[in-house]
């Protein structure tokens, strides 16, 4: 062997793997070309590598392989090296020969020494590109294959710097519903119809745009200004194929926020972008109509308003800012007061601050548990108070958030609340609303079945406005149903529309159970009409009595009867 030709070779082949200062990246081709001389010099038909993220990978046979030279002719492995990283990838390279060579001109000793020195430089260098190339993917993609937030603010800061955000626009959406999506048609086609989703709205974003996977359904988005309108258009719904031979797809939808970026903005920090489209975000998922929400003034007007009251409720908590004010419900039988609804007011710096203003913002939190255990607690107060000055007390309903059913020390700490203050157990009625998941279900059943078993009355508060109605009067013991003001027949509504035919019925279902009904919302004579007609028994709304003080509720006690006179249909 000429010894001089090889180490002229493998020198050439270091300097060619390692590049020159100005390079970014070595030569391939030159490498290639290299290593099929060093091939040929030991008689070798073929060369190549393979890399394996993981040891795992390497038995699955999930791996990049790379061939420098083969020369297509029949061969045998007759050297091969194995690397395991410090990061437990692999990295083998192997040598062959022809059948032929292998048995008549076997490597020598000397000759195996030299190429060891030849792959495991091959090797190195194939170890340090792949896994440079594997640390970006995994800190730049998730799990998935998607790219990630760190890809994110990266892709914004490099658009930044070059001045380019201006005039685009940021989007952060949720694919709507998607768990029923893999519900339906399984998980893998799931995958399937997400990953086909997102493709096609790449293909809509422009050249600076990207799109962005934040766990879950949760995706965020930057995209050309022009483009915003089909962009919005496509994730308000668009079909997607899950199985293109046969045709079969799905309609998806997208809950997103939009902040379109103004001309000449400069980004000091990711977050003056990410504070936008999250709390754009959050406006449209709130329950409206609309699904795609564009960030403005009020929306922002709206955050701050939110962050002072989250800021403003441990203070407020603590110097029992908050008031029960108890709403009545009259037997429209008699006109005799027949309970409360205790309904929570903040009585702030003289100002009277109303439910719609912070129960939201609480709701988003486990702060509203707190509220609720307070107000429990403060009705637990009133109703000894009024038993140990000999009024007439009457049984008062407080509600308790679906937050609680995260709680499984619930039902203890209910019955502890009303113990504590030595209320007796049927002067509690505990309103809760229908669920809206399997697992909130079985707590609701198990919270309400503990309560009936304690005393404590319980109802079910907006009857009608969920999804599982039926199934929560058949397998739930309630004692009361509320049924929701959206039911009660309005202005002219004729006995055979639908709201007064549901109405109706509703009302008979509930009574043929056994429970009694109160209906909420009663603001005209015609509707009270309707009820006593119907036989629902109970009512509140605005027709009897406003929310009340506690000191003009007292009034109420002692012996107050309503005007419920039958004018006739």
């Amino acid at each position: 062997m000429d010894n001089m030709r090889f180490f002229t070779l493998l020198e050439r082949l270091i300097v060619a793997l390692t590049g020159s200062v100005s390079d970014e990246s070595p030569d391939i081709d030159l490498v290639n070309s290299i290593l099929r001389e060093i091939c040929m010099m030991f008689r070798l038909c073929k060369g190549e590598t393979c890399f394996y993220e993981s040891v795992n990978h390497e038995r699955l046979g999930k791996g990049e392989k790379a061939v420098c030279y083969d020369s297509g002719e029949p061969c045998v492995t007759v050297m091969e090296i194995r690397v395991v990283t410090k990061v437990m990838a692999v990295v083998t390279c192997s040598v062959y020969m022809t059948k032929e060579n292998a048995e008549q001109a076997p490597l020598t000793d000397e000759e195996r020494e030299k190429l060891d020195i030849v792959m495991r430089t091959v090797l190195n260098f194939v170890s340090r590109g792949r896994l440079q190339t594997v640390v970006q993917r995994l800190a730049f993609q998730d799990d998935r294959g998607f790219r990630n937030p760190r890809f994110f603010q990266r892709h914004l800061a490099k658009i930044n710097e070059q001045q380019k955000l201006g005039g685009m626009a940021a989007i952060h959406f949720n694919l709507r519903h998607f768990a029923l999506v893999n519900q339906e048609i399984g998980r893998k086609a799931g995958d399937v119809v997400m990953r086909n989703h997102i493709s096609g709205l790449e293909r809509l974003l422009g050249t600076d745009g990207v799109v962005c996977r934040l766990g879950g359904d949760n995706f965020v988005a930057l995209c050309a200004g022009d483009c915003l309108d089909s962009v919005v258009a496509y994730l308000a719904e668009t079909p997607v194929f899950y199985d293109v031979n046969f045709g079969k797809r799905v309609r998806i939808s997208a809950s997103a926020g939009v902040y379109r970026i103004p001309e000449g903005f400069v980004m000091q920090d990711p977050g003056e972008i990410m504070d936008r489209i999250i709390t754009s975000l959050q406006a449209a998922r709130n329950g409206g109509k609309e699904h795609i929400i564009f960030y403005n003034d009020t929306l922002r007007e709206r955050k701050e308003k939110k962050m002072r009251v989250q800021q403003r409720f441990p203070e407020a908590l603590r110097n029992e800012e908050f008031k029960v004010y108890y709403q009545p419900k009259i037997n429209i039988l008699t006109g005799r007061l027949a309970g409360a609804e205790a309904l929570c007011r903040w009585e702030r710096k003289g100002r009277l601050i109303y439910p719609d203003d912070f129960i939201p913002v609480l709701e988003e939190t486990t702060d509203i548990c707190k509220l609720d255990f307070y107000m429990l607690d403060h009705v637990c107060q009133d109703i000894r108070r009024w038993l140990d000055e000999g009024k007439d007390a009457v049984r008062v309903s407080v509600n308790l958030s679906r937050r609680h059913m995260m709680d499984i020390d619930l039902l203890q700490t209910i019955i502890d609340i009303i113990d504590s203050r030595n209320v007796p157990h049927q002067y509690i009625e505990i309103e809760l609303t229908e669920t809206t998941t399997d697992v909130e279900f079985r707590d609701l059943k198990r919270v309400v079945g503990g309560l009936q078993q304690a005393g404590v009355f319980t109802s079910v508060d907006d009857f009608g406005v969920g999804y599982s109605s039926l199934n929560l009067l058949r397998e739930i013991p309630w004692n009361a149903l509320k049924v929701d003001r959206s039911f009660l027949p309005v202005g002219d509504d004729a006995e055979s529309s639908s709201r007064f035919v549901m109405f109706k019925y509703v009302i008979a279902m509930a009574k043929e159970l056994g429970f009694s009904c109160i209906a909420e919302g009663v603001e005209t004579q015609r509707q009270l009409d309707l009820l006593r007609d119907n036989h629902c028994d109970l009512a509140q709304g605005f027709l009897f009595d406003r929310p009340l003080s506690v000191e003009a509720f007292e009034e109420r006690l002692s012996g107050h009867r309503y005007s419920v006179e039958h004018t006739g249909k």
